[in-house]
């Protein structure tokens, strides 16, 4: 085990490029080792090499498909046996599914890639956590989450209404980890409209991306990496914020009951103790 006295240890999902990457660059310049987790290894190595060339270090990386809850729980087991402790959980990993597609674990793509996978990942690393940062969205305007039928928006897809379920799942679930886990500090944050691989698949949505005047990752990033380094005293726990200020989400986003039913389902889903 190395010896991580004086240092933090920062595990980063959906590192291998965008905000992650660009968070991951800033924290390790910063002095922090950082642990990069992505779904494809050829971006991962490029994106260790960014880092290394940036910081001087390079960091470990851990290839995990969050489309996969079998992955989530061998990433969780690789994990646990390389670090005694986590000093920030960055859950950023996410996407934008344009089609309807069902996980080969019988999910909406969209609630498992972005809601489940952190979720399973989180419980399973519960005790090893000192901070979990959860990268949520303003999306979650149009979330209609239904916590008894996470499939539901298999029946009438629309990619923004998934995508915003997922995001509203973020926040209801930092908020309701900082009830349950006050050991654990949680915040979630909206990082912008950022300009970053999301919705490649679609030539529109890709086209989009570049003529509008969208914020770069290294602004998308910069509540995160923020959220990892402020002290808690002036934070508040389970809060949601943006451009590393408070924000009120929408109700739908802040309802405790809610929040305690989709953790239950969630929990349910994913084979985790409630």
């Amino acid at each position: 085990m190395e010896d991580l006295t004086g240092r933090r240890m920062v595990v980063v999902t959906g590192a291998s490029s965008g905000i992650g990457l660009a968070a991951a660059i800033d924290l390790a310049r910063r002095g922090d080792q950082v642990v990069l987790v992505g779904r494809d290894p050829s971006r991962l190595r490029s994106a260790a090499n960014e880092v290394r060339e940036a910081s001087g270090e390079r960091p470990e990386v851990f290839r995990a498909d969050f489309a996969v809850l079998d992955d989530v729980r061998q990433l969780a087991e690789e994990l646990r046996a390389a670090y005694d402790r986590i000093d920030v959980l960055a859950n950023n990993a996410g996407a934008i599914v344009l089609q309807p597609v069902t996980t080969v674990d019988g999910f909406e793509l969209s609630i498992q890639a972005n809601h489940l996978a952190p979720f399973l990942l989180s419980n399973l690393l519960a005790d090893r956590i000192r901070r979990m940062v959860v990268t949520a969205s303003g999306a979650h305007r149009s979330g209609v989450l239904d916590p008894d039928d996470l499939n539901a928006p298999l029946r009438r897809y629309r990619p923004m209404a998934a995508y915003g379920t997922s995001k509203q799942a973020n926040i209801l679930f930092t908020a309701e980890a900082a009830r349950r886990w006050p050991a654990v500090d949680s915040y979630s944050f909206h990082p912008g409209v950022v300009r970053t691989r999301f919705g490649n698949e679609s030539r529109l949505v890709a086209v989009g991306m570049r003529l509008l005047p969208l914020r770069g990752p290294v602004k998308g990033a910069q509540t995160l990496v923020w959220l990892a380094n402020q002290d808690r005293s002036r934070l508040i726990g389970g809060g949601y914020y943006f451009d590393r200020r408070p924000r009120r989400p929408l109700r739908k986003a802040a309802d405790p009951q809610l929040a305690t039913r989709l953790w239950t389902a969630s929990a349910t889903a994913v084979g985790v103790a409630g």
